[in-house]
């Protein structure tokens, strides 16, 4: 398996290719622009995209799933408590807000527990982790977990947007990310920490607001 992270967009937003190298098949976690460089990156190690995933429904994160599904044909995936919420008139205008495009509505969702996957290497297991959205989620295969915006190097997502709760959003992170073996490389959603990557036990230990 091997993962690429690109960072993306206006909004140092973390893309992830997430590729079968036996069988070339890709999945891509959160597009959020530079979807022709996202595309062209796959093609260039010889990928074939067969799936978009969104760990959340916010725009920052969603604006690149039309343009990529233009280019690649792959469905679009998310949660099934943050697929109403991201093609709606309140998330359109707070795509607007920020600058970003919306997004078509979602070719499949997914729950808690289920497991995403491409060729023969890639199986990404949902962690439903609701607090910076409803339907937030991260991704975890053995060795690495992609948080999203639950998750960052150093640092936790906001829960002031509608939908956020933050007691939720710490039981989400101590129950199910916290609990996994440390040695697991953290790829957050944002280039917001002192490194584009971490592991859960040095986020256990030093991340200030899980203290």
């Amino acid at each position: 398996m091997k993962i690429v992270q690109i960072m993306v967009g206006q909004m140092a937003v973390y893309a992830y290719l997430v590729a079968c190298e036996q069988t070339g098949q890709a999945l891509v976690i959160d597009p959020a622009g530079n979807e022709e460089r996202i595309a062209q990156e796959a093609t260039g190690q010889g990928f074939s995209i067969v799936g978009i995933v969104n760990t959340h429904g916010h725009p920052d994160h969603t604006c690149g799933n039309a343009r990529l599904k233009e280019l690649t044909g792959a469905p679009i995936l998310v949660h099934e408590k943050d697929a109403g919420p991201m093609v709606s008139r309140e998330a359109l205008s707070f795509a607007a807000m920020l600058g970003c495009a919306g997004t078509p509505p979602a070719d499949r969702t997914f729950t808690h527990g289920e497991v995403l996957k491409a060729g023969q290497e890639v199986a990404l297991q949902v962690i439903h982790t609701p607090g910076h959205t409803p339907g937030s989620v991260c991704l975890y295969t053995p060795g690495h977990v992609f948080t999203g915006d639950t998750l960052f190097v150093g640092a936790v997502g906001r829960t002031d947007l509608p939908g956020g709760s933050w007691p939720q959003m710490l039981k989400s992170i101590e129950e199910r990310i916290l609990t996994l073996p440390a040695e697991t490389v953290v790829w957050p959603g944002h280039d917001y920490g002192e490194s584009p990557q971490s592991t859960v036990g040095q986020e256990r230990e030093h991340n200030p607001f899980l203290r």
